[in-house]
């Protein structure tokens, strides 16, 4: 396959935390993806910075392993390994200390562009970046990488940002969403502003409501102790599913540009009106036969973090004024799903005496746009029935799964990480967070949790493998409205 690929500029990839998971399961072998594809040119260079003294022949060892781990065979071919092996270096650094800084400095390139990937805990943020400074490494136009957690409130995300801000500006800093590289996330946008069918008819007056879920089918095994002092809310709502209600809600940019993009997103979350508490429901999982419940899973029989939310939102401006946004997201549902629904509202008068169109939304038209698992868009429209007997009416889905309607241009899209690491290296911050995007989305969250908190009630349990609590389904039936199904 001819590539359709343009090659970045030759750059230096730092990555702090080189040996790490997330370094071995999604940096290295998305960067691997690109290189194979053309994207890398030849005068790339990655290097590995960890606390690990290990050299460069023993990095590349470390890495080639994990890259066969991680990717299909067909997609690791010898050749290709060695080639992108070879681009490989390692400095053995203290993130908190001095050794190892002297030799950064030493081989990197001023005359190429710089991009350093903080692939360690939020709490080393500072020190590297306060070291890449002071040892003179990074150069004006730096860029950095920073993965969620932006903070764990408001008060520590005002801090994080500050402390960056001393050292780099804030085009240089890249803070990474991985939901927002997603194929289909990007579709939203081509979606909605690249065709005028739809923009007319996004807003209260055709819109009866949103539905936005990131279901898993996991549980929080391996990271309870992390996962009960962050819980549903703040680690999937107050970023992931917050950014997908920006682009789902906010007002057309001016242009397709970073700032125009993001200054949109963040008037979305300043016009997020505050939930009433009987518009969110919380949960935790259960034990089933062969899994454990969240409460074992995080070892603290007494923990009030929820495993589960569900949320009644409204958008206090023209757009949306009337029309519910409900976000819901969990740990070991009944399969794992990412979507986001529009439903329509139905036809003022129906002409057709046996139109479904009777309460429940049947008849209402509804787009469906899938994140994972199978990346596409569906469209449910009514049509006649084929046949004799009358003007029977039935609901169908116009379907465009990626991989059936794109082909081979589907199934090579790249992954998120792969795309979102290749616009650090262009310097489109398009797909990342600014700092008061960030700060705004936690002044919304921060009081929610303070009233659990004084609250201190203990949050519902649902069956592992369900659709969540029973009170989610009433918070959607009690406005005359269902769920989507949870398919497997």
């Amino acid at each position: 396959m001819v590539s359709r690929v343009i090659p970045v500029e030759p750059f230096d990839l730092v990555i702090f935390g080189g040996t790490g998971d997330l370094a071995r399961r999604k940096i290295l072998p998305s960067l691997f993806r690109r290189f194979c594809d053309g994207q890398m040119p030849d005068q790339a260079r990655i290097i590995g910075a960890a606390r690990s003294d290990l050299t460069v022949s023993q990095y590349r060892d470390l890495i080639g392993q994990a890259l066969q781990d991680a990717l299909d065979k067909c997609d690791c071919s010898d050749e290709n390994l060695a080639a992108f092996l070879a681009c490989l270096n390692y400095i053995p650094i203290d993130a908190k200390g001095t050794n190892g800084w002297d030799d950064l400095a030493a081989i990197m390139r001023p005359d190429v562009v710089q991009a350093y990937y903080f692939s360690v805990g939020p709490s080393l943020f500072g020190d590297i970046a306060k070291r890449l400074k002071k040892h003179k490494i990074a150069g004006k136009d730096a860029r950095i990488v920073v993965e969620k957690p932006f903070g764990h409130d408001l008060p520590s995300a005002r801090d994080l940002n500050a402390t960056l801000a001393k050292h780099f500006e804030e085009h240089c800093i890249y803070r990474i969403d991985h939901y927002l590289g997603k194929e289909t996330v990007q579709n939203l946008m081509a979606l909605r502003f690249g065709n005028m069918l739809f923009e007319p008819l996004w807003n209260a007056q055709y819109v009866d409501h949103v539905q936005i879920t990131v279901a898993e089918d996991i549980g929080v095994d391996g990271r309870g102790a992390y996962y009960d002092n962050s819980g549903a809310m703040r680690d999937m709502v107050q970023n992931h599913l917050m950014q997908l209600l920006c682009l789902t809600a906010m007002e057309p940019p001016s242009k397709f540009d970073p700032d125009a993009v993001r200054d949109e997103k963040l008037k979305v979350i300043r016009a997020l009106e505050a939930p009433h508490p009987s518009d969110i429901v919380r949960g935790q999982y259960l034990a089933s036969e062969d899994k454990t419940s969240y409460l074992e899973d995080c070892e603290n029989p007494d923990s009030k973090t929820e495993s589960f939310i569900a949320l009644r939102l409204h958008i206090a401006n023209w757009r949306w004024n009337g029309t519910p946004f409900y976000l819901r997201t969990g740990k070991r549902l009944k399969s794992r799903m990412s979507e986001i629904v529009i439903q329509f509202k139905e036809p003022p008068h129906s002409i057709f005496e046996s139109a479904p169109g009777q309460g429940g939304g049947q008849g209402a038209n509804e787009l469906s746009i899938r994140l994972q698992p199978d990346e596409g868009m569906d469209l449910k429209v009514t049509i006649k029935e084929p046949g004799m007997g009358g003007m029977r009416l039935i609901d169908v889905p116009l379907d465009m799964t990626f991989a059936e309607a794109l082909g081979e241009q589907a199934t090579d899209a790249p992954d998120a990480y792969e795309r979102l690491i290749m616009d650090v290296i262009r310097g489109n911050q398009t797909l990342f967070m600014r700092g008061d995007e960030v700060e705004a989305a936690w002044a919304w969250t921060d009081p929610i949790i303070d009233t659990w908190k004084a609250a201190d009630e203990r949050p519902y349990t649902y069956e592992t493998g369900s659709t969540g609590p029973e009170e989610a389904l009433i918070l959607m039936h009690q406005d005359g409205r269902r769920w989507r199904d949870l398919k497997v």
